[in-house]
């Protein structure tokens, strides 16, 4: 059975990752190159993903010359994420003090007959706003998967994953000099005897 493709959201999430990990600028044809190779994301739909995260202001675009340049950067993609969440959940108050008062504008529109024009409207009305406010309440659930809480404390992981890391490169280097030093060994035979890469070295953020 071959392999289940990456959804909608995934591919989203990938790009995004993309962004902030690299913190560069990208033209299209360098992200279609890209965005393959470390993300697994197919080159025909890098567009339309990309041009999603545009639309959710997830990443922002310019033309210089005549090129198009996208980025994105954690602390702003963050930041559009709180508004969007803060628009979404004021737009879904609203909808839900909408369906309080037509849903009472029903009752009062029955005045004793089964039937009438008013009702027939203020259902359909009813309806729309059942319909609407669905819809917000999805768009709202997608973004609280990304919760800006949740974000944060990845990135806190990250940094000290980082930090430890290179923590330890320290303590190699020490201990290279140290060695290499007492025992007057080439430095780059402490790299082959512990089987150390030569080209070790601290990572920047």
């Amino acid at each position: 059975m071959p392999p289940k493709g990456l959804s909608a959201a995934e591919k989203r999430r990938r790009l995004e990752e993309l962004f902030h990990e690299t913190k560069e600028f990208y033209q299209l044809k360098e992200l279609e190159k890209i965005a393959p190779k470390q993300k697994g994301i197919v080159m025909q739909s890098v567009k339309d993903v990309l041009q999603s995260l545009i639309d959710d202001n997830l990443v922002a675009t310019d033309r210089i010359g005549t090129s198009n340049y996208f980025w994105s950067f954690p602390s702003s993609a963050l930041q559009s994420r709180k508004a969007k969440i803060d628009e979404l959940t004021h737009e879904l108050e609203k909808l839900k003090e909408k369906k309080s008062e037509i849903q009472l504008n029903i009752e009062k529109a029955k005045g004793g007959r089964e039937e009438s024009d008013d009702r027939e409207e203020l259902l359909k009305k009813l309806a729309e706003a059942k319909t609407l406010k669905k819809q917000n309440t999805d768009e709202l659930q997608r973004y609280r998967e990304c919760d800006p809480t949740l974000l944060e404390a990845k990135e806190k992981a990250a940094k000290c994953a980082l930090e430890s890391a290179n923590r330890w490169t320290d303590n190699i280097f020490q201990l290279q000099t140290y060695i290499c030093d007492k025992f007057f060994m080439p430095r780059e035979d402490f790299y082959s005897r512990f089987g150390i890469p030569e080209d070790l070295d601290t990572i920047e953020n």
